[in-house]
């Protein structure tokens, strides 16, 4: 398939501050002289942040790594994961039209998309909400036929369960992802013949809906409003704004060992990012309750999924605990945290997306 860049292309581009920063922590992953290797997540990230990846762009991020324009339009238009023309500012979607699919109905959710889209593929809706294409297999086989919508895919549909979808999606709603026909993954549609005792048992969302469904953010684009992600291959993580360099430190004389059985560990504070899933730093740490309340203050709860990492299920969650305002979250102590932590589903969540700097953010947008 022949891939060009769209004909009308806009002027300029430039990273948000918050991509910016980003962008530049991935550069840092690599050794001096081999920045190119950073190329795919960078226009990925530009294409994120704008929906699409323009020849602007492109450039931009070939300047950031210093690269040949031309490199980095060989990788753009190679990969037909990069957008080259306008898409759908809600969603563009992407039938999947191999062989399992097509059996199974691929043809008539193309239909639907026609009708209800646009008749051709990569052709924007009369009102640029909706954009699709058909790709080839995106590896759910046996939930065929699927879609993957942004960061999702959503299985086992029918041109009935689609056409709602679509419906839902430009009524501003978040489908729940996965499968719409009341499977829980991929288990066999009929009854399970083996592991029947784990039926029972199962949660009401697999692990991947389910997580889409706890931080919200399914159909959701980059757009440089979010905090910075933790960076842990640079110490410390990741700074707001560029910061100079610090100074080697000179070298002095070791002072003599002090072998102190009574020392205390010190206690992690609540901006250390959390760098591996096996330690979670509030381990031994002292709980005491934060202040809570019966119900939310006069005016109503805050918007806790604001902060990145919380959805509908946390909210809800934190609701129980008495916590509704970013006011409360932001005078929590490491001890406070603890708390909190032990009595959520997701440990180290708290401190891995530094809720209470997060919430002071949010209080002083306010």
């Amino acid at each position: 398939m022949l891939r060009r860049l769209y004909h009308e292309q806009p002027e300029s581009f430039a990273f948000t501050p918050a991509n910016q920063a980003w962008a530049d922590a991935q550069v840092q992953k690599y050794p001096e002289g081999r920045q190119a290797s950073a190329i795919i997540p960078l226009l990925w990230r530009a294409q994120e942040q704008e929906g699409w990846l323009s020849k602007p762009a492109i450039e931009f991020v070939a300047d950031m790594l210093g690269m040949a324009y031309i490199r980095a339009l060989e990788v753009a238009t190679f990969y037909f994961m990069f957008q080259l023309q306008p898409v759908g500012t809600v969603a563009h979607i992407q039938v999947c039209g191999t062989t399992t699919c097509m059996i199974c109905g691929a043809e008539d959710l193309i239909a639907v998309c026609k009708d209800k889209i646009a008749p051709n593929a990569h052709q924007l809706s009369g009102d640029g909400k909706f954009s699709w294409e058909e790709v080839e297999c995106l590896g759910s086989c046996s939930n065929a036929p699927m879609a993957q919508i942004g960061k999702d895919y959503y299985e086992d549909l029918t041109t009935e369960s689609f056409s709602q979808l679509l419906d839902d999606l430009a009524a501003g709603k978040v489908p729940t992802p996965g499968p719409m026909n009341g499977r829980f993954s991929s288990e066999p549609k009929g009854k399970l013949t083996s592991l029947t005792e784990w039926e029972a048992d199962k949660l009401p969302l697999n692990a991947s809906a389910q997580r889409a469904v706890d931080i919200g953010d399914t159909i959701k684009r980059i757009d440089g409003t979010e905090v910075p992600l933790v960076a842990p291959w640079i110490k410390g993580g990741l700074p707001e704004t560029p910061v100079e360099p610090t100074p080697e430190p000179v070298p002095t004389a070791a002072p003599a060992p002090v072998h102190d059985t009574q020392a205390e560990e010190p206690v992690p504070t609540s901006e250390a990012p959390v760098d591996s899933d096996d330690v979670n730093p509030l381990d031994g740490v002292e709980e005491s309750q934060p202040m809570t309340l019966n119900q939310a203050n006069e005016g109503g709860p805050d918007d806790l999924k604001q902060i990145k990492g919380v959805g509908p299920k946390l909210e809800e969650m934190l609701n129980e605990l008495g916590i509704y305002h970013f006011s409360q979250i932001a005078g929590w102590s490491m001890n406070e945290i603890a708390w909190v932590d032990n009595r959520l589903s997701f440990k180290g969540r708290i401190l891995r997306d530094d809720w209470v700097a997060q919430a002071k953010a949010l209080m002083e947008n306010e």
